[in-house]
């Protein structure tokens, strides 16, 4: 072949260098299991047998106001095809893992107390903690919400992190797995570098592997969105965390109140939360760390149908909401949002399931030279992740995804 540059081995050195430098920074999306929720339970409230209870509440609920597929389908808005195997999935889930990721809350959900009666609930925390791990009863994921650095608690928070790590060490002489740590309100960047320079410091001080503490950042500040210079805030938090950042979470009710939002337009679905979720997409997208969207606050305040049904329905197109949005993950705060989180995730997967099979496996036989469709790569990819969500959290079983 005849060129007319006779070298561009420069270029290409260079070209190489941008594209590496790109990949450190950008390495591609998070691996392995993405949980569906957070379960938040206050801390003076959490005890061994804690995530049990709440499935077993969740699947009292379901038998009592949807005990078949009519009801159930109506309950949750779902197409008549699917409502009965949704239903029986669901409730399997609630009998076998009702919480795929629980946060024991020393923050919002449980409040300021005294240094002494906090101390006194670390401990028993610790203790409900062992227990459950020692007969197999933590969920997959588990972890603690300690308090802001942003609005004066930072000493407390400290303190808290502390105690409970270096009690928990001398209890089962480990760290279970799954275990990651909450820091909410993040206001600037700098709260983020100073947060993971204490992490440095208790890992020597306990013993452990460098960097095995990771933690999620709580997006519920303007300040988090914008910066103090008008800047999309979002980077610099996750550069100040040194590889730390497991995840982004978003903070509904805060957000919105910082916004000035009046009490009854703070909620889930309000567009401003929308462009909030849009940069945090924008600014988390290809760095490996997930993305959750914020909680309903709306619960049962009695047992009866017209407030269970008036709950889940709210819930539940939250939920939609979020999946819509590309948010996969959700917090939870009542066993009653486990039946409605559960129906509106396994239906979002269930829809329309055989034609994303089809299409992922008819693009394989293409590339083998058998079939011929027009899906991009990109598109396969987020079909076959879509897949393995709902294997993932049980909407589907593994043995029907098309294997190439």
């Amino acid at each position: 072949m005849n060129l007319s540059v006779s070298s561009f081995d420069d270029l290409s050195a260079r070209i190489a260098a941008v594209r590496d430098e790109h990949g450190e920074r950008f390495p591609g999306g998070a691996d392995g299991r993405q949980p569906v929720h957070t379960v938040y339970v206050p801390a003076d409230r959490f005890s061994r047998s804690t995530p049990a209870d709440f499935g077993a509440e969740a699947l009292r609920l379901l038998n009592t106001h949807t005990p078949g597929a009519g009801s159930f389908g109506a309950a949750f808005g779902l197409d008549p095809e699917i409502a009965g195997v949704v239903r029986e999935r669901v409730a399997a889930k609630l009998g076998t893992e009702p919480v795929e990721d629980v946060r024991i809350d020393f923050e919002d959900g449980y409040g300021v107390r005294s240094d002494a009666e906090e101390d006194a609930h670390v401990e028993q925390v610790v203790e409900a903690v062992a227990a459950a791990y020692q007969v197999k009863g933590l969920p997959h994921y588990w972890g603690v919400r300690v308090k802001s650095f942003a609005d004066g608690g930072h000493d407390r928070s400290m303190r808290t992190l502390d105690g409970f790590l270096t009690a928990l060490r001398d209890r089962l002489g480990r760290l279970p797995g799954g275990f990651t740590i909450t820091f909410p309100k993040v206001v600037t960047a700098e709260h983020v570098t100073l947060f993971v320079e204490y992490l440095d410091r208790l890992e020597t001080a306990l013993g452990l592997p460098s960097g095995i503490l990771r933690f999620e950042v709580q997006v519920e500040t303007a300040g988090s969105i914008l910066d103090g210079e008008g800047r999309t805030g979002l980077r610099a938090v996750a550069g100040a965390a040194g590889g730390r950042l497991t995840a982004a979470h978003f903070g509904v009710f805060d957000y919105t109140a910082a916004l000035g939002l009046p009490p009854h337009e703070q909620r889930l679905d309000h567009p401003a939360c929308d462009f909030a979720r849009h940069v945090m997409q924008v600014s988390f997208a290809g760095t490996g760390v997930r993305l959750s969207d914020g909680s309903t606050n709306v619960i049962p305040r009695n047992d009866g149908p017209d407030e269970v049904n008036a709950a889940w329905a709210t819930h539940a197109a939250h939920v939609r909401h979020s999946l819509r949005h590309g948010f996969y993950q959700g917090w939870d705060l009542h066993p009653a949002h486990l039946p409605s989180r559960y129906a509106a995730v396994y239906a979002f997967h269930l829809e329309g399931v055989d034609d994303v099979i089809g299409r992922v496996r008819a693009w394989h036989e293409q590339a083998a030279g058998n079939a011929g469709v027009l899906d991009e790569p990109a598109t396969i990819k987020a079909l076959t992740s879509r897949l393995r969500r709902a294997v993932d959290c049980g909407a589907l079983d593994e043995s029907v995804l098309p294997v190439p």
